[in-house]
């Protein structure tokens, strides 16, 4: 079953900085493959999640927070398409929160921060362990979906664009 990882906070203002491309490298034996700079990876040998963390941990400078789900979570997810119906425009970008553990309680949806109809970040479901949310820019004050799904949901995360998780179910169906 492939598996795949998510580090939270890598590459991020110079802080926990690696190369995501040199360490999919070294990982060649299980089959990894690098999805961009963030610190994406879609492992494709088997491999507990333990072993992996453990592995992950050992060629890292630094500890690193990972999260790490199958891949056939993902596949499910996308396959629901699970934007559709939302509204859409050239300004809203979709994401993935992929949090460590599921939140003990989700309250109601949709979560708009800021509230009303200036809102920048919009959680619209919650899947198992995934925040979905939509994100636009207004005004010179940002949010971001993580910092809305951890503070909301009280759970450690990290954020992935749907591009980037279309492109790991593309790997993982190749």
């Amino acid at each position: 079953m492939a598996l795949v990882v998510f580090m939270r906070g890598v590459n991020v203002g110079g802080h926990k900085t690696f190369r995501p491309a040199a360490l999919a490298k070294e990982l060649a034996a299980l089959d990894v493959v690098n999805v961009g700079a963030a610190g994406t990876y879609v492992v494709r040998k088997t491999i507990s999640q333990p072993a992996l963390r453990a592995e992950l941990n050992k060629r890292l400078p630094f500890k690193a927070e990972v999260m790490i789900c199958p891949g056939r979570d993902l596949q499910s997810l996308a396959r629901r398409d699970p934007f559709k119906g939302q509204p859409s425009d050239k300004d809203s970008r979709c994401f993935v929160t992929v949090m460590a553990k599921r939140p003990r309680t989700v309250p109601k949806l949709p979560i708009s921060k800021p509230d009303g109809h200036d809102w920048q970040v919009k959680v619209v479901a919650v899947s198992g362990n995934f925040a979905l949310s939509l994100w636009r820019r207004l005004g010179r004050s940002i949010l971001y979906p993580n910092e809305v799904v951890e503070k909301t949901l009280g759970v450690p995360a990290t954020t992935r664009g749907w591009s980037t998780i279309t492109a790991i179910c593309k790997i993982l169906d190749g």
